[in-house]
């Protein structure tokens, strides 16, 4: 029995450095990238950040929104899919062994194309914004990306094989107007930073830098050098970034862990006081419930109802003090303030400072007013929290709006998060990439 387990071992760790290796030979030996950059824009109806990439031959570009989350990339293919170098991942191949622990063999019955091919392995891409899942059929084709030095963008590079999932029309319901799917930045082997990171031998990390705007993802180490000439790596804080031991994945097997990115907080304060919350909710139990989590797909921060109702309460406390009254709520908010006597600093509307203690006494992550605070109307400013009921998944869920102009770098390698606070202090913004190429 031990020997026929090393022996599996031996065959899937074989299969991995295979399929890995067959990404990183697919680049021309003369350029090799120290890291890739992607812009990401706002989309102002869904509040959904996409990216742009571009795929098969003829090369396409095509929209895609960003779940940072997510598993992997999925794009319609039922829909104007042509290429002539689209390879479905057949039965028992390496892809078919890196992409899932179990993966399912399919048959189709109708004539093949992209998506729709006999004796090719199926996984079950997942619109998280609208939490629907279908079935479909897992491929390679070619994606091209711009390499960086961290200050502008450089020479397009190519990976000939980029492992990506097809999915139907019909998954498309609910995302921006434009988008062709969902590209997946979680920690699974086949997510963008870990086939960008095997094709072109740099750290598995990536930063994502999220605006109202035009944002940028980087892949690989820093600099990561925001107008004017203003290097974020080097004052980054650190906190662990934990592992969900149960799947967080509208569909999964029995005993996968989330690919998800979570981080520990111990405590929440209100202008340095504590909110009394129970702090059990704040750890993530054995059956994957609780803790907090960063997400792209959350247009606002979701919090438990009892960790909700005291965040709002201890804020309207000290809101008070600084004279700002509250007023009629505005939906999908349930906290809002009058905009009298509330002033405009550099760090957005002068309104209490929400911190959330991660590791210990020293690492804070502080949300100012221009994370905190949405302007509905000219009389009217919302606590950008959602309620997100009593009994949800996750007790704390970090949404977009919150991670705006702040710069995130998700180490996979040494499973950390490097957080920048607010770039407002630092007189930049995360619009501020100069993706003008230079000759």
């Amino acid at each position: 029995m031990a020997s026929s387990q090393v022996q599996s071992f031996f065959l899937f760790s074989t299969l991995v450095f295979l399929s890995l290796s067959s990404l990183s030979s697919s680049q021309p030996t003369s350029f090799r990238p120290k890291a890739l950059v992607l812009p990401i824009t706002k989309d102002a109806s869904t509040l959904q950040y996409l990216t742009q990439i571009k795929q098969r031959t003829p090369l396409v570009s095509i929209d895609v929104v960003v779940d940072l989350g997510g598993q992997f990339l999925w794009v319609d293919c039922e829909q104007g899919y042509i290429s002539s170098t689209y390879k479905p991942a057949r039965c028992g191949s390496a892809q078919c062994s890196l992409a899932s622990k179990s993966p399912t063999c399919g048959t189709c019955f109708s004539p093949p194309r992209p998506g729709c091919n006999n004796n090719t392995c199926g996984l079950f891409p997942g619109n998280t914004i609208t939490h629907t899942s279908t079935s479909g059929e897992l491929a390679s084709d070619v994606v091209s990306v711009q390499s960086t030095d961290g200050s502008n963008p450089g020479a397009d590079v190519t990976v000939k094989q980029f492992i990506f999932n097809c999915a139907p029309t019909s998954l498309l319901e609910g995302l921006a107007k434009g988008a062709k799917g969902m590209a997946g930045f979680g920690r699974e082997k086949i997510g963008l930073p870990w086939q960008f990171s095997a094709a072109f031998s740099f750290p598995r990390k990536f930063a994502m830098c999220l605006s109202s705007g035009k944002g940028v993802m980087f892949f690989g180490d820093g600099p990561y050098v925001l107008q004017p000439e203003k290097e974020i790596s080097s004052s980054l804080q650190y906190t662990p970034l934990l592992i969900n031991p149960v799947s967080t994945a509208g569909a999964f097997s029995q005993g996968e862990k989330s690919v998800e990115y979570f981080i520990g907080v111990k405590s929440i304060r209100i202008d340095e006081k504590e909110v009394p919350v129970n702090k059990n909710l704040l750890s993530i139990t054995t059956d994957g419930v609780g803790g907090t989590k960063i997400s792209t797909v959350n247009p606002y921060t979701v919090m438990e109802t009892s960790i909700y109702k005291a965040v709002v309460d201890a804020f309207t406390k000290e809101a008070a003090a600084r004279n700002i009254s509250r007023v009629a709520s505005v939906a999908p908010f349930g906290a809002c303030f009058s905009r009298k006597n509330v002033l405009s600093t550099r760090l957005g509307a002068a309104v209490p400072t929400i911190e959330l203690v991660l590791q210990n006494e020293k690492t804070i992550w502080r949300i100012f007013g221009a994370n905190s605070i949405v302007q509905v109307s000219d009389d009217v400013l919302c606590l950008g929290i959602v309620d997100g009921g009593a009994n949800p998944r996750t007790s704390i869920v970090l949404g977009g709006y919150q991670l705006e102009n702040n710069l995130l770098q998700f180490d996979i390698a040494r499973s950390r998060l490097g957080f920048s606070s607010l770039l407002f202090g630092r007189q930049t913004t995360c619009s501020n990439f100069d993706f003008t190429t230079k000759a």
